[in-house]
Parts: structure tokens; sequence; C-alpha cells
């Protein structure tokens, strides 16, 4: 099972449907559940900066 958060307020770039992504934190992929485009969520580390 995974847990995946819906994204509301935002337009899939591939069919311009509005309301149908969802996030998926722990496969770091966002998900059209209209046309089935993915992407992938790139994230730059933290380094060296501090709290």
């Amino acid at each position: 099972m995974t847990l995946a958060h819906f994204l509301d307020g935002l337009r899939c770039a591939t069919c311009l449907t509005l309301n149908v992504l969802w996030l998926d934190p722990v496969r770091a992929l966002v998900k059209c559940s209209e046309c089935g485009q993915t992407a992938l969520i790139v994230t730059e580390p933290d380094e060296g900066r501090t709290a």
C-alpha cells in the first residue's frame, strides 16, 4: 500500500485536466489519473545548510 496525496488545484501538463494529479512521495513521483502521464521529482540535498 502506498500513501499518495491528491494535488488539489493543479492541472496535468499533458492532458490539461484539472484536479487529477497524485503525489507519491515514497517513489518521488507525480501521476495523472486521467491520462497516466508520470513525472519524477528531483530534489537537491541541502548541503551545508543548518536550520
